[in-house]
């Protein structure tokens, strides 16, 4: 397994891509014909998934991503520490911009991910992300205003 944000081995890894190309089989993508899934350890052990679930008003699609951070949060929140994605292939394949912001809000700079080209950290792969301390700042600041 892994530390608390520690370097993930193996059959880790191994484990995730298991789960993330079980929660592909289970996506819903009847009008791009693109599944995907996902999965992460969590900071406490746990293990969450999530698949792509899409709608004829494309724009209402939800990721892959985004349904594995409502599992994080539904079954006790913490914090993601090792990530996988596939498509229908079982390929490791990049989160997109928007899922990039919400898997740095819960899993931080130093989130692991299985990406095409290797294991990289959130840091690497959204660097100067904006997140909560940019609004408790801004906050703070508003706040000493008054």
């Amino acid at each position: 397994m892994t530390g608390t944000m520690g370097t993930t081995d193996a059959a880790t890894w191994a484990m995730l891509h298991e789960e993330a190309v079980a929660a592909m089989g289970r996506a819903y993508a009847p009008y791009s014909g693109y599944p995907v899934g996902a999965a992460a350890l969590v900071d406490d052990g746990r293990v969450v998934t999530g698949c792509n679930v899409e709608n004829a008003a494309y724009g209402v699609a939800l990721c892959a991503e985004c349904g594995l951070v409502s599992e994080l949060v539904n079954t006790g929140g913490g914090r993601l520490v090792a990530f996988a994605c596939v498509n229908a292939h079982g390929e490791a394949i990049s989160p997109c911009g928007r899922c990039r912001q919400v898997l740095m809000e819960h899993g931080g700079p130093g989130l692991q991910l299985a990406m095409p080209g290797g294991t990289m950290t959130m840091e690497e792969v959204l660097p100067g992300a904006f997140g909560s301390r940019d609004l408790d700042e801004v906050n703070d600041d508003i706040q000493e205003d008054k």
